[in-house]
């Protein structure tokens, strides 16, 4: 055997060694944007715009098959995009979006009151809102009432909502001016609550935080193959009611756009997390985890 031979082999050995693990690897992330793409994936809140039900940092799990698929559906990392938020902050979509594709694979519309993730037509970052009109439907608010196919729904006060306040609830800084009372228990965020039920009897809660751009909308009739969808947070929602530049939905939206139905919150961070391991326990929200978000019916 001739010098240096044995170390060329023990070369290539390390060298495929360092293959299978790559294939290895591939094979995993593979499985994983299939089971996001088709089955199930988590989501993130980022906004208020679903409050009292969801908060700024829940985590969700939004099962991708109950409507069947569209081109909304797959899960296609943006590595550019990665990197950017990484090291940059820059809060734009991890994922690409297809271009439009008319149509879904085994596709069945929601049922009213379902809360969605959406797609605004012509963007690639996902939504959250509630379905509350169906094909074929008119929808009208009027002094912020929700009125379907001319009759009012069943609108209650309730008692009012009181939300913890911390970094990701903070109270009064962008919205919800003068809702922020001190307790005991520190200060929390005291929300006016009216309960709604649809005509298909879900029921669910509201915030009226006073008089918006959103609480009179004309009567707009639901073309099929769309949805009307709304935030629970009606004073504070960019949704069906807005047009795209005013970052809402621009109006009903076509069944494609819909990624998926959400089911329960596994776990809830307060906005205080750090690099930190030890701040990592100490964010965790008290009672959120397993909340389902399948809405009751009367």
């Amino acid at each position: 055997m001739a010098p240096g031979e044995p170390q060329q082999v023990e070369k290539e050995s390390r060298g495929q060694l360092i293959w299978r693990e790559i294939k290895g690897l591939f094979w995993v992330l593979l499985a994983v944007l299939a089971f996001h793409s088709f089955i199930a994936k988590p989501f993130y809140i980022p906004s208020e715009s679903m409050m009292p039900n969801l908060l700024t940092g829940d985590r969700l799990v939004v099962s991708k098959y109950p409507y069947g698929w569209s081109y909304v559906s797959p899960t296609i990392p943006n590595p550019a995009a990665i990197v950017r938020n990484l090291l940059l902050g820059s809060g734009e979509p991890w994922s690409i979006t297809l271009p439009f594709s008319k149509g879904r694979v085994m596709g069945s519309l929601p049922e009213r009151g379902d809360v969605v993730i959406v797609t605004p037509p012509g963007g690639n970052q996902d939504y959250i809102k509630r379905v509350i009109g169906l094909p074929g439907d008119t929808i009208e608010l009027r002094d912020g009432r929700l009125i379907i196919n001319g009759k009012a729904v069943h609108a209650e006060p309730r008692a009012p909502a009181m939300i913890p306040v911390d970094a990701n609830s903070p109270c009064g800084m962008h919205q919800f001016w003068g809702r922020r009372v001190e307790t005991e228990q520190g200060p929390f965020c005291r929300l006016p609550i009216v309960r709604e039920t649809l005509p298909n009897g879900v029921t669910y809660d509201t915030v009226d935080d006073g008089r918006s751009q959103g609480d009179d909308y004309p009567p707009v009739h639901v073309p099929a193959g769309h949805l009307f969808l709304m935030g629970d947070n009606r004073d504070h929602s960019a949704d069906s009611r807005f047009s795209l530049e005013e970052q809402g939905l621009g109006g009903p939206v076509p069944w494609e756009n819909i990624g998926g139905r959400a089911e329960f919150i596994t776990f809830s961070l307060d906005g205080t997390t750090g690099l930190n391991p030890m701040t990592w326990l100490s964010s965790f929200r008290d009672g959120r985890a397993g909340t389902s978000l399948r809405p009751p019916r009367e």
